[in-house]
């Protein structure tokens, strides 16, 4: 190989990218424009081979130092770029994305919502009426340790915090995930979780209230409640859309139907790991806390419940501008 003649030819295409990366160096990734990105991307390669190729020829330490140099800035921004991108990506879903998809897609939740409350109202309506009823929905033992102790079983949390935090992180998104994949049933076993922990939930309430103990029952739920409850509802919301492509996908054909509510499902998911995550926290650091007054509980709980609701309804300027 004739080492004079390759690198003449080859040193445009090295002085470009170098001019490149000192852009991007200087003003950011966002300076070049998607052809450039590209070109700089495909510069990279080459240099890369050019690299190998002056290694195997030995054409001069101080050339391979160049190459070298010019091939690990390069990278850097190339591949540690795209991970500030993709960083910046979930932050901008976490800021405007999430509450986007929710406002987007309230009629699902909201009918979701709906199967929770009314099975929770005719439980806790049987439940206050016939014992019976109660025993068939909520667990002997927790039955037994409420009204012959006239206890609540939260006190078990405390001392394995860590450990019970992760563990109900754990069970909660096992709930959640399973909501959304009932979507898969036609929404059939969405709607029997919903059900289900409604009517748990409705028995629970009414077990508390015979026994005077509904406040400091309330105070341990309404903390991490106020995240936890809108995260299974959202669940629902989202497993509600897949049964939507599956039975009525309307216009779009069933596969084409599946990929758009399917997206806009794993959207709310995103968010709902990020609200379980938030509450198994506070259910397993704050809630049982015996140390805090019931009443900052209940104040902390709404403030959460108010903040989620102001988030969730924030828009972009562009969008209200529309």
């Amino acid at each position: 190989m004739n080492i004079n003649r390759w690198i003449r030819r080859r040193e445009k295409n090295w002085k470009h990218l170098d001019s490149l990366l000192r852009k991007v160096e200087d003003k950011g990734l966002k300076s070049l424009s998607a052809t450039q990105i590209q070109e700089m991307a495909s510069l990279y390669r080459s240099v890369s081979a050019d690299l190998a190729r002056a290694k195997t020829h030995q054409v001069g330490t101080i050339l391979e130092q160049d190459l070298q140099r010019l091939t690990a800035r390069s990278y850097t921004q190339i591949y540690q770029g795209k991970r500030k991108q993709e960083w910046l990506a979930v932050w901008e879903f976490c800021q405007w994305g999430f509450p986007a998809i929710v406002q987007e897609t309230w009629a699902y939740t909201a009918v979701g919502t709906a199967f929770f409350l009314v099975a929770g109202l005719v439980a806790w309506w049987y439940s206050w009426q016939d014992p019976v009823f109660m025993s068939l929905v909520v667990p002997e033992s927790l039955i037994s340790q409420v009204r012959d102790r006239q206890e609540l079983w939260m006190g078990s949390i405390v001392g394995i915090e860590p450990l019970a935090s992760s563990n109900i992180i754990i069970n909660n998104l096992r709930v959640s995930f399973s909501v959304v994949a009932g979507g898969i049933s036609g929404g059939v076993y969405t709607i029997y979780l919903l059900v289900f922990n409604g009517l748990l939930i409705g028995s629970i309430s009414a077990l508390v209230g015979q026994h005077n103990l509904a406040f400091p029952f309330w105070a341990f739920v309404f903390p991490h409640g106020a995240l936890e409850l809108p995260a299974i509802f959202f669940a629902g919301g989202a497993g509600l859309l897949i049964a939507r492509a599956i039975l009525f996908p309307g216009k779009y054909r069933r596969v084409d139907a599946l990929k758009f509510y399917g997206f806009q499902a794993a959207q709310l998911i995103f968010g709902v790991v990020g609200l379980l995550v938030i509450a198994g926290i506070v259910e397993g650091f704050f809630s049982p806390n015996p140390l805090i007054p019931n009443i900052f509980k209940y104040i902390f709980g709404m403030g959460l419940l108010m903040l989620l609701l102001i988030y969730c309804s924030r828009k972009k300027e562009h969008q209200q501008n529309l």
